[in-house]
């Protein structure tokens, strides 16, 4: 069973930057894609970007707009998502999860990370 620990959330102001990182370790961490995700509450999960472990192919979501950057470092292990000029609708937990295909559709997940909090205030 692979786990995937989160960190780097936490309080940003409106146009502000933080960078996330995903720590994967167990059974088949070395196989899967990892992806990020976000989810508000009352809001359904939102695909953010996924990279291939293999590979290095990134794939991105729609509202990322080209301010997100997803980058892995195979000798530690860790998955890292950058985010840039955040604004308060961006508020959410961010999950990493491991996933059978390089898709961020929220399907064929094997594990989720616990999230992250990110709060944008204004």
């Amino acid at each position: 069973q692979v786990q995937l620990v989160e960190s780097g959330g936490g309080l940003v102001q409106t146009g502000g930057s933080l960078e996330l990182s995903c720590v994967v370790s167990g059974e088949g961490s070395n196989y899967y894609s990892i992806a990020w995700f976000r989810q508000a509450p009352g809001k359904e999960r939102e695909g953010l970007a996924c990279i291939d472990s293999s590979s290095g192919r990134t794939i991105y979501g729609a509202s990322v707009g080209g301010r997100f950057t997803i980058t892995r470092d195979n000798d530690k292990n860790t998955v890292y998502l950058h985010m840039d000029n955040l604004t308060p609708e961006e508020t959410a937990t961010y999950s990493c999860a491991d996933t059978i295909i390089p898709a961020i559709l929220g399907t064929g997940i094997d594990s989720w990370g616990k999230g992250t909090l990110v709060t944008v205030s204004s």
